[in-house]
């Protein structure tokens, strides 16, 4: 299979890492024989339709911030000129969320589609704000589009309601789905801080941004809870059917009262009737509340009632493995047309 990937952060370096160590054993045990021909950053692209050697790539995107410092390096070459004129069978999109208009991933996913190529992506902007259009598109194309690593990192989220449960009917869902706001509401129950205390040291981590709106604001949950609703349920909705409130107004002594009475609160994202994100308060027994950065979704089904699966949502090389587990269907799939 050839892979364009574009977008070389710490996904795109993860999953070349990954596909280093476990090429082998891909090949014996799914006759799996990836071959990256293309990797574009924001420097430009390296270019080698007989497989790019990703040990010099990764080297040289630490050492001198571009994989087009390689010898097979294009500085001249955009993202889009790559995946239109590169032969590949699947394009990788993991460049950074943009929910005001999903660029340039939308464009990326796009122009693969009219070239031929399935989709594999971690990219939740393009997928939130069009992917009732883009899994239109992709069927229109003869291509197939895959985007576990958008939900719960490396936690198999959306297979299990997918293909796990085949056959029963998911009448609703609700889970925290945001390990950088959980990371927070924890630190404040159990250290007793203030919101911007708890939010300090979680930038400080690593684990929120330097504008911290896509997590604290409720965003992130919201895109995702649009993902789950339509690939697991069927709904035709996007970003704007959802109703938003995030954890910004949640105290100290909210936690505290919560506390007194065996109770906590979390940020999760509901698909019933309607999609709603909200600081909810919980029992301390729900599965749901879960510590740190963990994250946690309760599927309630028609026959089966309440499953919950519980996992770290975060971590490259935690979404590498999704990338990598999406690859792998899209493979599986293709051989079962030939």
């Amino acid at each position: 299979m050839r892979i364009i990937l574009v977008g070389f952060g710490v996904v795109g370096q993860s999953l070349a890492r990954i596909l280093l160590q476990r090429r082998p054993e891909l090949v014996r045990s799914y006759g799996f024989n990836p071959k990256v021909v293309a990797v574009v950053d924001k420097g430009g692209a390296a270019v080698n339709m007989r497989g790019l050697d990703l040990e010099e790539i990764l080297s040289l995107k630490v050492k001198e911030g571009t994989v087009a410092a390689s010898r097979d390096g294009r500085p001249d070459l955009s993202a889009l000129e790559v995946i239109e004129s590169v032969e590949a069978e699947v394009m990788v999109e993991v460049t950074p969320t943009n929910i005001k208009d999903g660029e340039p991933g939308l464009s990326h996913i796009k122009s693969a589609f009219r070239t031929g190529k399935s989709v594999v992506t971690t990219n939740k902007g393009p997928l939130a704000l069009a992917l009732p259009a883009l899994t239109e598109l992709a069927e229109y194309s003869g291509v197939q589009l895959r985007f576990s690593g958008t939900v719960g990192a490396g936690t198999p989220i959306l297979d299990l309601a997918k293909k796990c449960l085949l056959g029963d009917r998911i009448i609703s869902i609700r889970g925290v789905l945001n390990g950088t706001t959980n990371y927070i509401l924890t630190e404040m129950e159990e250290k007793h801080i203030s919101f911007h205390q708890a939010l300090k040291d979680a930038q400080r981590l690593g684990y929120a941004e330097a504008n911290p709106s896509m997590d604290v604001d409720g965003l992130d949950t919201a895109c995702k809870i649009v993902i789950m609703a339509n690939w697991i349920m069927g709904r035709k909705v996007t970003l704007k059917d959802v109703k938003i409130e995030g954890i910004r107004n949640v105290t100290r002594e909210d936690l505290e009262e919560a506390s007194r009475r065996g109770r906590t609160i979390r940020l999760l994202g509901f698909i019933d009737k309607d999609l709603k994100v909200a600081p909810t308060e919980i029992s301390k027994g729900d599965p749901l509340a879960v510590k740190g950065v963990l994250n946690a979704v309760t599927f309630t089904s028609e026959f089966t009632g309440e499953e919950t699966i519980i996992g770290r949502g975060a971590g490259g090389m935690a979404t590498a493995s999704a990338v990598l587990r999406d690859l792998i269907n899209i493979k599986e799939a293709l051989s079962s047309t030939l």
